[in-house]
């Protein structure tokens, strides 16, 4: 139907927002005729990114934090992290980290 198009429209414009924030400030999405004709525009700051986000982010830690209890490590005993995947781009996840 009309309206899964329009949600995979938004979908791909939003993880195009997603990506901008991890180097800029602010991100706009615009999507021309996205349902029923409708034009949708808006702007995300990384900001308000990181708030909608932020308990995603801290559950990104639960691992980690369960992996150094596993190998009985302090944090103070790790010195590099090897980031690997799309999302360790956004600067939070690697402020958090």
């Amino acid at each position: 139907t009309d309206n899964k198009r329009a949600v995979r429209r938004l979908r791909t414009a939003c993880e195009r927002a997603k990506r901008t924030l991890s180097s800029s400030s602010q991100a706009s999405i615009e999507i021309d005729s996205l349902y029923e004709g409708v034009d949708f525009y808006t702007s995300i700051t990384r900001a308000r990114f990181e708030e909608l986000n932020a308990d995603l982010f801290r559950g990104t830690l639960d691992p980690v934090e369960k992996s150094l209890r596993d190998a009985k490590l302090d944090k103070a005993q790790i010195h590099d992290i090897v980031l690997v995947g799309g999302s360790t781009r956004i600067p939070k996840i690697q402020k958090l980290l």
